[in-house]
């Protein structure tokens, strides 16, 4: 495996040679269009919305639309001047805690290995952050782009995770979720109940892949026999209603070996009987 990225980590003071190496690997099918009529590969053209013609790539330029219809073109230099400066360090600016951080910040991944002689700093930076528990944030331009990371401890590595800004992070307010329904004291034991009937501890290998694994050997199936199968037909997802919720809760905590619980029946207060008077 070749690494990604190769520099060092600025440690106060400390420089330690490291190399970046992913830690994640795409598995995605990947696709080809093609003609229908005689299934021969299609190519992209850059075409010119006035005139209809093919632009060559010599005459491709860069620009940004600050109004529909109107366009800066952004030359190489304007490029250059606000791209962010090409160093080879992993610069950590400060130490938090990781609890702190919302893991929607997290975004790729990295394993840092490092170089030659590095190993005594390297393993006792992993160490303090593992016995810390912090993270270092860091910034580090990799391929001209700059970004924010989080630099902790993973086991006997040290793993890099490219975070997202908090600009690029939707606010969820924005999406109206206001609704407050009244929920019982019931329909809150019995969804207890069932979070614990199916509590286990987490073990990624349980989970696979299951639609790229199926489509592959569908394809692969395809490709040695040339059998031609149907489109797979979907069906409509069926949404919980509310009135059901106590009913799907009762049924759900059964079928995970749970009694069911049924919600006490609210107390009347009985009418007291007027009492005649006697002459």
């Amino acid at each position: 495996m070749r690494p990604t990225w190769s520099g060092s980590l600025s440690f106060g003071l400390l420089q330690i040679p490291v190399q970046l190496y992913g830690a994640t690997r795409d598995i995605d099918l990947h696709f080809r269009l093609l003609d229908g009529r005689d299934k021969k590969p299609v190519k992209y053209q850059r075409i010119n919305t006035d005139t209809g013609e093919e632009v060559p790539w010599s005459e491709i330029v860069k620009a940004y639309q600050y109004r529909k219809g109107s366009f800066l073109v952004v030359d190489d230099k304007e490029l250059k001047a606000a791209a962010p400066e090409q160093t080879q360090t992993i610069d950590i600016e400060t130490f938090v805690d990781h609890c702190d951080i919302d893991p929607i910040y997290f975004h790729k991944p990295y394993f840092v290995v490092p170089g030659k002689r590095a190993e005594k700093g390297y393993v006792l930076l992993r160490d303090t952050l593992a016995k810390t528990g912090k993270v270092g944030i860091a910034r580090v331009v990799i391929r001209t782009h700059q970004y924010l990371a989080a630099l902790g401890a993973r086991g006997d590595t040290l793993m890099l995770t490219l975070m997202r800004f908090a600009e690029e992070i939707v606010d969820a307010k924005g999406l109206g979720v206001k609704a407050k329904p009244k929920i019982s004291a019931a329909e809150h034991h019995m969804a207890e109940q069932l979070l614990s009937s199916m509590s286990q501890r987490w073990k990624p290998s349980d989970y696979k892949e299951e639609f790229r694994t199926k489509l592959r050997q569908a394809l692969e199936k395809r490709a040695k026999h040339a059998d031609k199968e149907p489109e797979p037909k979907t069906k409509p997802v069926a949404h919980t209603k509310v009135k059901d919720l106590v009913a799907l809760l009762q049924e759900s905590l059964a079928k995970h070996g749970h009694p069911t619980v049924r919600a006490k029946p609210r107390r009347t207060p009985r009418k007291r009987a007027a009492h005649r008077r006697t002459g």
